[in-house]
Parts: structure tokens; sequence; C-alpha cells
């Protein structure tokens, strides 16, 4: 006789409450895998997915039937030291950090798990996957540890400059009681030096530590130019480097913020002055500055030096936080506020460098 329902033999003897409750466990547990806060998949042993959670969906698109290296960084090759496969492999848990792309097209950051999945005889049936977004605990980490460096450097300089200071001071001490008018003035030079360096130091931790509301207005961009340079004459001479400064008549007024491109060209002009101090070959070094048109929608400021120059890996760096190819003279903050700023402004800096040679930075605006 048959039955009217499809259940096979062994469902037959199970009473109706029982398989309820287990069709309301399955999806109890089906609920539970949805909310888990991570990824999860299960892999076969082609490393086609067989199975996901919400989570990874929302991510990562369905991915079933798909292999996972293709899902996760769009590769038809199989990852090197794939854990999966490792699991697959071994019959042991295996961790591992993998850089991803998810379905909007963002990278992030993974802490993976692979768990092997054994059948009855304890073979590896399959592999689950699971993976923890770790993206912001990367972020924040490159945060502190930029705040180490930044620590470290910062103490460094200003103790350096509060040596400066001290040594300024006392050369004056000394000048004033002798009625040495030409000591006490080489001690204040010292000390108006020392000045200098702190306040471009705290200029730029303020314009490094967070984002500044830029405020435009036309400016001329030969008036700014002319300004900076004034500002470093003195110091140019001292160090017996000739600055200069060109800027095309023909150039109109620009909309920008003055203070905030004061502050790139004042960097980048520290920057070429201690390059030709850095460089022992020539014995003339100067820095020259310019204002002039890059292309009829784009202006442009230039500030070339003849000194120590760069290598192509230097140039790639450069514009790191903290990174400075001048070794324990540079805190690295200055071109990277200059690069900061100029990003705000919708520009960009264009670098020509050549060791021995000198540097060349470009800045681009648009005009309008």
């Amino acid at each position: 006789m048959n039955h009217p329902s499809n259940m096979n033999r062994s469902q037959k003897n199970i009473p109706d409450s029982t398989r309820d409750n287990r069709t309301l466990l399955d999806m109890g547990y089906k609920g539970i895998i949805d909310l888990l806060p991570c990824y999860l998949s299960i892999q076969n042993r082609s490393m086609n997915i067989l199975f996901t959670n919400e989570n990874f969906r929302k991510d990562f698109g369905d991915g079933v039937g798909r292999p996972c290296h293709a899902v996760y960084k769009g590769s038809d090759e199989i990852c090197n030291s794939c854990p999966v496969q490792e699991s697959f492999g071994d019959k042991r848990v295996h961790i591992s950090e993998e850089t991803v792309q998810l379905s909007d097209g963002e990278v992030a950051q993974l802490i993976v798990y692979s768990v092997p999945v054994l059948d009855m005889l304890g073979n590896v049936e399959a592999v689950m996957e699971m993976s923890t977004n770790i993206t912001e605990v990367k972020k924040l980490q490159k945060e502190l540890t930029f705040l180490g460096q930044s620590i470290a450097v910062l103490s460094h300089d200003m103790k350096n400059m509060l040596e400066g200071l001290h040594g300024g001071s006392y050369v004056i001490e000394e000048g004033l009681k002798d009625g040495d008018i030409a000591l006490a003035t080489r001690g204040w030079d010292i000390v108006k030096r020392n000045i200098a360096e702190i306040s471009n130091i705290a200029q730029n931790i303020l314009y490094s530590s967070k984002k500044r509301d830029i405020k435009c207005h036309e400016v001329s961009p030969g008036e700014i130019v002319r300004d900076v340079v004034k500002l470093f004459r003195e110091k140019a001479a001292t160090m017996n480097i000739k600055l200069e400064y060109f800027s095309d008549p023909a150039l109109p007024s620009v909309n920008l913020d003055p203070a905030s491109i004061r502050r790139v060209l004042s960097n980048l002009i520290w920057n070429g002055l201690e390059a030709c101090q850095q460089d022992k070959s020539k014995d003339f070094h100067s820095v020259i500055v310019r204002a002039d048109f890059h292309d009829q929608s784009c202006c442009m400021f230039e500030v070339e030096d003849n000194g120590i120059g760069m290598d192509e890996d230097k140039v790639d760096k450069i514009f790191e936080e903290f990174y400075s190819s001048k070794g324990s003279n540079g805190t690295g903050l200055g071109l990277f506020v200059a690069d900061k700023i100029v990003r705000e402004h919708g520009g960009k800096i264009e670098v020509l460098s050549s060791p021995g040679k000198g540097t060349t930075f470009r800045v681009i605006l648009a005009m309008k």
C-alpha cells in the first residue's frame, strides 16, 4: 500500500511533532549562522563554494558554485599558502591574513580560519572557512604606529632645538656681559633659527593631525611666492644658498586658500634648502621658486633645487607620513603635509629628481 506522503523509510516512524521540532531547529541553526558577526563559507576540494552565510553574501555576493579565489580576489589561480587547501591536506585548523576585494570594489583585510569538515570515516569532506574583517583594526594599528613614530621623532627634534635655544641664549648672555654686541648678535641669530624650526614643526603637526577646512578666495600666485620667499631669504643666505623667485605677470588670480599654499611652499623650500645643504659635491647651490601657467586651465608652483637629489625608490615614498630621506635630520611631516593640502585643493604634486643633480617639485592647481 502506498503512503500519501513522500517520506522515506527513516521518516515514517518519526512523530509529526518531532519532525516539526527538527524543522524549527534547522531553521534556527540557519538563523544563528546568518547572525554570526563573520563571513562563513564551505568549500569542496575543487575550491568551489558550497554554502555562504548572510554576512558573506552581503559583502561578496552569493558566491555559491564559484571558486573562492575568484570571489575573494577575482583570480583564476588558487592563492599561495591557501588555508583551505592546507586543511584538506592535514585535517587541521589553519589561520592566515588575506587581502581581498569586496563586491563594491573596496579592499579589505581578513583574518581567515579554515576548519576541516570530516565524514563518518574521518576523511575531509569539505572545509569551512570563517573570516573576520579587520580593516578598521589595521587602520587603527597604523595610526598608533604613526603616533609612536611621531612622538619619538618629534621628541628628538624638539630636544635638539631646545638645546639650540639654550646655546643661543648663553651666547647672548656672554655677549651682553662682555659688551660684545657682535657676539650677542650671533647668539640671537641662533635663537631665531631654532624658533623658526620649532614653529615650522608645530605648523606641520597642526596640518597633519586633523582635516582642516580650506578657506579659498581670489589671490595672486605671484604674491604668495614673493611673500614665502621673503621668509627664507635670511636662512638661505646663512646657508650660502641662492634663493630666487619668478612669476609670470600674465598669471591671473586663482581661487585657493593662501595660508595653506604658503605652508606647501614653505615646506618645499625648506626641503630644497636642506637638500642643498646635504650636497657636498657642488660649490654653488640654489633654490628657485616659480609661479606660472601649467596649461590653459591650470597654474603651477615649482620649487627647484640643485641639491643632493633622490632615486626612484625615495621619490615613491616621500609623501608617506613620517618618512624622511634625511634620516635623523628630518621629521617626515613636511612633504606629507604639502601633499595633503594640495589634494584638498583638488590638485597634485609632480616630482622630478635625479641623484646628485637635484629635485623639482611641481604643484598643479586648477585656475577655476
